[in-house]
């Protein structure tokens, strides 16, 4: 693999299973071996399914929605993170990434299965230190990386093949979950999101998120300073990264295609203009810190765009051709 940077011009814009349990593989950290188990299957057409798993990490049932092609013939499997809001639009009964995007259709043809959690808001998918008052008890690195994987392995074909990909709040948490799971993961697709937790810019960026769900972050990761801050950030770890398939994209804020001529074209600029904005300076910093490393890795840098979703269902199909190496179809 080699480092390309990619510039796109304005032109170019583009039940039928029982329960079962499940033994996750053990983790380095374990003492035991965690499992989980499922709770109930809803069929929702040939190619969708939603699994209710029942996750002894997070102390609760978790649905996952899976887009998979018809049959279980083995296939590897591309794990998708949702942002801040993870499925509150639709009041969790989906994605965010189906509701707002054509991901669905997208995968329809592709031989690997879509895995997205619902549910999360402000999590970042990650193993929160204590549980929260308002956001409850989170240990998703826990369930995505250790209770989940057989259960998609098991049930839809799953090879062992993974790459894990995510926008905004989900692309922070997509590079750092491959840099604390390099074993598990052979690619990853980070759209609009800031790949450090370091600086404090971008520590104040984490815990504005956290609070605009009334989340607080400390219960996370700990005070700042704090040894779990460095250990979750995706630059100080950006060794791990070496030879994985890597993708990041970022707009700059500007007014593009899926802006002009929009009715909230103002509210999409004043909203989405800052904080991909402030995705770009972060985009920007960590091509640098794989830079520093020899580390290849495509970058998408667009000269337009907000903080939205139109923009992030354009990156997908952009990162596609290389997930689609790291997951071998």
């Amino acid at each position: 693999m080699r480092r390309r940077t990619v510039a796109v011009g304005l032109a170019a814009a583009l039940t039928m299973f029982g329960p079962v349990a499940a033994h996750a593989a053990p983790h380095p950290n374990d003492t035991v071996t965690v499992a989980a188990s499922v709770d109930h299957v809803v069929e929702l057409n040939a190619q969708r399914t939603a699994v209710f798993v029942q996750s002894p990490a997070m102390g609760r049932v978790v649905q996952v929605q899976i887009l998979h092609p018809v049959g279980n013939a083995p296939r590897p499997s591309l794990y998708l993170l949702d942002g801040v809001s993870a499925g509150s639009e639709s009041d969790f009964r989906e994605s965010t990434w189906t509701q707002k995007t054509d991901a669905a259709a997208f995968f329809a043809d592709k031989d690997v299965n879509a895995v997205l959690p619902v549910g999360g808001p402000a999590s970042y998918y990650t193993d929160w230190e204590q549980s929260d008052p308002v956001l409850g008890q989170n240990r998703w690195e826990t369930f995505l990386t250790r209770e989940l994987p057989p259960i998609i392995d098991g049930r839809f074909g799953g090879n062992g093949v993974n790459a894990v990909a995510g926008l905004s709040m989900g692309a922070q948490a997509a590079m750092t979950l491959i840099t604390r799971n390099p074993d598990l993961y052979r690619g990853v697709a980070a759209l609009s999101g800031c790949m450090d937790t370091g600086r404090i810019e971008s520590e104040a960026a984490v815990r504005g998120t956290i609070a605009s769900k009334g989340g607080d972050a400390d219960n996370m990761w700990g005070p700042a300073g704090g040894p779990a801050w460095s250990a979750h950030d995706p630059s100080v770890n950006a060794e791990k990264l070496r030879g994985k398939h890597i993708f990041v994209s970022t707009g700059n804020g500007a007014p593009g295609p899926h802006e002009l001529g929009a009715p909230d074209m103002v509210e999409k600029v004043a909203v989405g203009g800052p904080l991909e904005v402030a995705s770009q300076s972060c985009t920007e910093l960590f091509r640098d810190r794989l830079d520093q490393l020899a580390i290849p890795a495509t970058f998408l840098f667009r000269p337009f765009g907000t903080h939205s979703w139109p923009y992030w269902q354009d990156d997908l199909k952009a990162a596609w051709p290389t997930l689609a190496d790291a997951l071998g179809v």
